[in-house]
């Protein structure tokens, strides 16, 4: 194969590479389809895969890929991120919260604001349950006080993490701690009649 057309190759599997599924939320973004309030520092954007019967991301402009980097200057940002919040809250009858995974799976920033009730087609693994009802689930102004007192946010350990995915089932209302995710999911409906 000659030199030019080994180029031309290259080229055209370039342009053809699929993007990596990490980098959806920057798509997200730009679809009005998805958004549900936009300021100038920020996007809320319903989460494609929602976990609960309310499931929302809120996202800055700016590209910042994660919680981790963050530092003093952000903390406005984040204050609007809580007044988004805030709206969002009184504008649904059932009680939600905020925060940060602390090893986030999409390239970009993201806050969740996540019904507590748990209920939807799209909570399939224990993975994704552990994520919202453990320490795993960093509340919103648990980030905040981070940043404002140490200027950054510490990463949490590999282990720590492993041992949090893998934390019994149990449910986020009561005592009860199915033995498997269809279980819990029946049960988790239980609370909302």
């Amino acid at each position: 194969m000659s030199k030019r057309s080994s180029t031309v190759m290259a080229a055209n599997l370039n342009t053809k590479k699929a993007k990596h599924w990490s980098l959806g939320l920057l798509e997200s973004m730009k679809d009005p389809e998805s958004i549900v309030k936009e300021t100038k520092q920020a996007v809320v954007i319903k989460d494609k895969y929602p976990k609960a019967k309310i499931h929302y991301l809120v996202l800055p402009h700016a590209d910042i890929s994660s919680i981790y980097k963050l530092d003093k200057s952000h903390i406005n940002l984040l204050i609007e991120f809580d007044n988004l919040f805030k709206e969002i809250q009184s504008d649904v009858e059932l009680p939600l919260k905020a925060g940060f995974h602390a090893v986030p799976s999409m390239q970009r920033l993201h806050m969740h604001i996540i019904s507590t009730d748990m209920v939807s087609p799209c909570l399939k693994t224990k993975i994704h349950y552990n994520s919202f009802t453990t320490q795993f689930f960093r509340p919103y102004a648990d980030i905040l006080e981070e940043l404002k007192e140490n200027g950054c946010i510490k990463k949490m350990s590999p282990e720590l993490h492993k041992s949090l995915m893998s934390t019994e089932l149990q449910c986020n209302q009561c005592t009860y701690k199915p033995k498997n995710m269809p279980q819990l999911k029946e049960h988790l409906l239980t609370h909302f009649k």
